[in-house]
This record gives C-alpha cells, sequence and structure tokens, in this order.
C-alpha cells in the first residue's frame, strides 16, 4: 500500500520512535510518555501498521549468546545475469537454510549476503554445502567482520529533527 508520508505529523515519529526503541511497549506507557490518551495512541499506532509504515513487529537476538559470534559478509558475482540466472541463484538461497540476508546489488558484484556462524569451519563446512553448490555462481568473495561500529535498525534520518 502506498502511503503519504507528508501526511505525517511530529507525534506520529514520536510513537514510531519510541516502538522502535521497545516494539512491545504498550498503549497505555506509550502515551504516558507523549501525554496522549492511550485511546489516541491506539488508534494512531492502527493507522501506522494499516498504512505499512509499521511492517510488524521483531525480537532482535543477540547472536553472540546464541554462539554466532562471527558475522560474514559475501559477496558473489553470478556467470551470467540472465532473468533464468537469476531466478534459478534466488530460488536455491530461499532454499539455503544458513543465509540469513541477501540481496542483489549494483556495483561490482551481483549479490551481498549475510551470515552468522558459530566458527570458521561452520562457515567452512556451509560455504562447500550451500555457496559452492549454488548455481551460475562465479566468484564468491568473503569478508569477516572484525568489530561492529554500528548497527541500528531503522535509518537515523527518519528521526531527524
Amino acid at each position: 500500500m502506498n502511503f503519504d508520508t507528508k501526511r505525517l505529523d511530529a507525534t506520529d515519529y514520536k510513537i514510531l520512535r519510541q516502538l522502535t526503541e521497545d516494539g512491545r511497549m504498550s498503549d497505555v506507557a506509550l502515551g504516558e510518555r507523549l501525554n496522549l490518551s492511550s485511546t489516541a495512541v491506539a488508534r494512531r499506532r492502527k493507522i501506522l501498521e494499516e498504512s505499512g509504515i509499521i511492517s510488524g513487529y521483531t525480537v532482535n537476538l543477540n547472536y553472540k549468546t546464541l554462539g554466532l559470534s562471527i558475522i560474514v559478509i559475501v559477496s558473489i558475482e553470478l556467470s551470467s545475469q540472465a532473468e533464468h540466472a537469476l531466478n534459478d541463484f534466488e530460488q536455491a538461497v530461499l532454499r539455503s537454510p544458513s543465509m540469513s540476508f541477501c540481496s542483489f546489488v549494483s556495483g561490482d558484484t551481483d549479490f551481498i549476503m549475510i551470515l552468522n556462524v558459530a566458527s570458521f569451519e561452520t562457515y567452512d563446512s556451509i560455504y562447500r554445502r550451500e555457496l559452492s553448490t549454488l548455481p551460475h555462481v562465479a566468484k564468491i568473495r568473503s569478508s569477516f567482520v572484525m568489530r561492529e561500529v554500528r548497527n541500528i535498525t531503522t535509518p537515523p534520518i527518519v528521526f531527524h529533527g
């Protein structure tokens, strides 16, 4: 659904800011923080959800505590950018259990993936079982994240000002 974001006012942005910090926040608590009634908050939240601006609620997992302390950024170049090759590759990625993020990108590479793994040995296994078997792959480049500097779920520009 296309929603004209010009219809959002400062209060809508305040609600969005609070919900990005705590998506489980009740309408009562949100109203108290923003000096609104819980009814007004509920109405605004419902509009934000129905318009698609709020597309869902998730949990942010701490991968390190789950034993997945290594982040791998994988760049994939395909041997062909023909539609059938792109479709074959994308369908195979959807069947790959280790892929948590994959996007078709512009530039020197065709796809970027992000994997969270427990060890280099785990990544080697994923490389051999999954990455190297993806169709139409010409080149795979892997980079290991040494240190995260910033990792936020909402672009700061949304709440600028």
